[in-house]
């Protein structure tokens, strides 16, 4: 049973305390393309960052005010948005964020990344094919030789 059990990180705060932590990490996020933080709070925000920028890159009226109303700053979200016009994740259809262990933290061993905006296009796989090969029985002498 799920009595009284809220969706999502609690992140070691009340609700209120969460979310607005949470949107300002998106902000710095957003507005410097690569913070250093735990690695539950980038977790946390990875999600919401992959969302506003898949607003972005729709680009219409009600897209923009979602992000305005995640983030808190218009000239923050128009920034992105201007930035998913010029094609920047064009060829990507997610996964938008990266983030990069960098160890503990030395006064409470806290794991510290640091979660970037991904600007690289998407490596194209090489496709190899892969044959069909028959199956060859053994022949008696080989059967033989390997006995010995």
């Amino acid at each position: 049973m799920r009595h009284n059990k809220k969706k999502g990180m609690k992140l070691g705060t009340d609700a209120s305390h969460t979310k607005a932590m949470k949107k300002s990490l998106v902000a710095s996020l957003l507005a410097n393309d690569r913070i250093k933080t735990l690695d539950v709070r980038a977790k946390a925000i990875r999600g919401d960052v992959d969302r506003i920028i898949t607003w972005a890159k729709k680009g219409d009226l009600h897209s923009r005010r979602l992000a305005i109303a995640k983030v808190g700053d218009k000239e923050l979200v128009r920034e992105v948005f201007e930035k998913a016009a010029q094609g920047m994740w064009a060829d990507r259809n997610g996964g938008y964020t990266r983030i990069m262990k960098l160890g503990p933290r030395k006064g409470d061993n806290a794991e510290v990344v640091i979660i970037e905006i991904v600007t690289e296009p998407v490596a194209k796989a090489a496709k190899t094919s892969v044959k069909k090969v028959e199956k060859v029985e053994a022949a008696p002498a080989e059967a033989e030789e390997s006995a010995e």
